[in-house]
């Protein structure tokens, strides 16, 4: 996002900050620019090797996430999010699987599937319920580019021959009850 063309755009000894991603700033164009003085200052937390030691180059350290605070945080957090998981199989912040959460429904059991993304999936997996006689209380299904993740609510009792029989689907990744 900042090269040379946009510091050109800039008024002459413009201060730039960057504390997003270090890849939004070419290195090599903010250098040229403070050597031209286009750029009076340039501060970051990405400090990269080639900005060390450039006069009018602050780098320092990346430590947003450091602070104390922000580690007892984001500790907490984690285990909120993998409690809520095993408990309710809800995938919260997720890297690799889509955010799906749905609150639980009374007097159900709770399944959680992932599956490729692909047609007929959802068919086949509730074509399994329906041949056990299962009947779908409430049902989610989202998807991140080629991961589907299905929360499925279902009225009366079953066992882990359920389990079993979706696990036996092609390109089903997991199933739990």
């Amino acid at each position: 996002m900042i090269n040379k063309e946009t510091i050109h755009k800039c008024k002459n000894g413009v201060k730039i900050i960057n504390f997003s991603r270090g890849g939004l700033v070419n290195n090599m164009d903010i250098i040229e620019a403070i050597k031209s003085k286009k750029v009076s200052c340039y501060v970051t937390d990405f400090p990269e090797e080639q900005l060390l030691g450039v006069e009018g180059i602050i780098p320092m350290p990346h430590l947003g996430a450091s602070t104390l605070e922000s580690e007892e945080n984001c500790a907490a957090m984690a285990v909120d999010e993998i409690k809520e998981f095993l408990e309710n199989g809800n995938i919260i912040n997720s890297v690799n699987f889509p955010n799906a959460t749905m609150p639980k429904s009374q007097n159900s059991q709770r399944l959680v599937i992932a599956n490729k993304n692909i047609p007929h999936m959802i068919e086949n997996i509730t074509s399994v319920l329906a041949h056990n006689n299962i009947n779908i209380k409430n049902m989610l299904n989202k998807s991140r580019d080629n991961i589907a993740y299905n929360i499925i609510d279902i009225n009366g009792d079953t066992d882990k021959s359920l389990i079993e029989k979706i696990k036996d689907i092609d390109e089903v990744i997991f199933a739990r009850l």
